[in-house]
This record gives structure tokens, sequence and C-alpha cells, in this order.
């Protein structure tokens, strides 16, 4: 019997895009899966559409935050409420592929792994797609991923019954990387699915898309998680700007896109 996978969302005032990601987890051709979707306070009609969703398909669970918490709590409240084997990571406005969770499992089993990813494409609010697909190293060590996050959260699979259920910062920002982070310092080396299996969404006045606000929310990175001080950090915000400046973008590809 294949492994229960459970898909972990937070959510909040994503009324415009949630169906469309839920109905990409539906459309798995992998199906043995839990979505625990977690709304953080939404103020659209979020938590309506999901609870309609939910009613029809009961592998979709819905819980509500008290008060706007930021997507780091929203996802450890999720990682608390989880009961499969692997737990995999999609948010409320990115895209699976129909094969993403079956070729994901099979990589983890036939290759004895704990741990995958895989790369993906990009699309705009709009839902259009870019014609970019993000990469990454065919072998990421810890070291590299120090400097830079090769992965994508929306590709990111881990087995729980070996790392446990990962709580992470609850600091609003890069807690993906963190958790990342925290799975590369116990195994050292990942191995991505080196294909297409995920489709993000670029978010117009997104932090991501945000290059001032990354570099902020990177430092705060240094500072907090790796418990550098200034000058240590400031040093690694130089390996990081290297990085992503002379190195990421050798890992952005412009290709022919494909759902």
């Amino acid at each position: 019997m294949n492994a229960l996978v459970s898909i972990i969302t937070p959510t909040f005032n994503s009324e415009k895009f949630i169906s469309e990601t839920i109905k990409s987890v539906q459309n798995q051709t992998y199906e043995n899966w839990e979505m625990i979707i977690v709304d953080d306070c939404s103020s659209d009609k979020t938590a309506e559409i999901v609870e309609l969703a939910s009613s029809i398909d009961k592998r979709i669970k819905l819980f509500k935050l008290e008060k706007n918490s930021g997507a780091g709590i929203a996802r450890n409240t999720a990682v608390e409420k989880v009961s499969g084997k692997y737990i995999a990571f999609l948010d409320a406005d990115d895209l699976w592929k129909p094969q993403k969770l079956e070729k994901q499992i099979n990589f983890l089993i036939s290759n004895q792994l704990y741990f995958t990813f895989s790369f993906y494409e990009c699309m705009d609010e709009e839902g259009n797609l870019l014609n970019r697909l993000v990469e990454s190293p065919k072998k990421l060590t810890y070291r590299q991923l120090f400097y830079c996050n090769y992965v994508g959260n929306l590709t990111g699979i881990y087995d729980a019954d070996y790392f446990g259920k990962i709580q992470i910062s609850s600091i609003r920002k890069r807690q993906d990387w963190m958790m990342w982070l925290t799975v590369l310092k116990k195994i050292r080396i990942a191995y991505p699915v080196p294909e297409s299996l995920a489709i993000y969404r670029i978010r117009e006045n997104s932090i991501s898309a945000s290059k001032l606000n990354l570099i902020q929310h990177n430092f705060k990175v240094y500072k907090s998680y790796h418990k550098n001080n200034f000058a240590v950090a400031s040093l690694h915000m130089i390996g990081f700007l290297f990085t992503q400046l002379i190195i990421k973008p050798n890992y952005i590809k412009k290709i022919k896109a494909s759902i």
C-alpha cells in the first residue's frame, strides 16, 4: 500500500487561487494524500472555498488560526496535524503537475532517500506560464544551500519517520529555507528529481519578488537561525549576494513551458 503523504498549505486571502491549487492536488496520480490547509485569518472567502472542497473530498482538512500570525506559525500548526509518513508543501497560489507526488515518492523509495525536491516552472499572477525553468545542482550540499535556497518550497518532500515533524522558527519569512537547512544539516547532501514537477506563481509586491526585502530577511536568517553576530552575518551576506547574482542565474533556463 502506498504511504500517506501529508500536504501542508498555509493560506491567507487566497480566494483567487486556492481552488486551482486544490484541484492540482486532486489531479495527482498518487491518490493516498491528505491536504492540511491552515487559514491565517483570511478576510475574503478563502475559508468558505476550502470548507466546500473539504465537504466533498474528506482528504482536504481545514484549520483556522484565531489571529493573523504569518506563514511560519500556519505551517507549524499544520505540521502538528499531519498523519503521513511523508510531508510535502504547497502554498495556496502554486500548482503541482499531475505526476508530481508519484514521481517523487518513487524517487525517494528507489534511491533510499529521506528527502527530495524537483525543478519547477514559473507563471505570473494571472496564471500565464513564463517559459522559465528553475533548476538546481544535481547534487545539493549543505554549503550550497547555506548561500542560496535552491529548494523550491512547493517541491520539497521529507520522510517524517526519519526527520520527525520539523518545527521551524515562527518568523514570518524564509521559514522554508531554514527548514531545508535543518534537513541538509542532517543528511548533508540532497538529490532532486531532475525535471519540472510544479509551477510557482510570481505575485506582484510579494516578499520573494522584492530583492531588497529578500536581502533583509536572509540577513535575519544568518543572525537568528545560524546565530551569527553582525560582522559574520554580513560576510555571509556577501556570499549570498555573489551566489544570487553570479551562480544562481545559471540554473534558470528559458523553455517551452508545459503543464
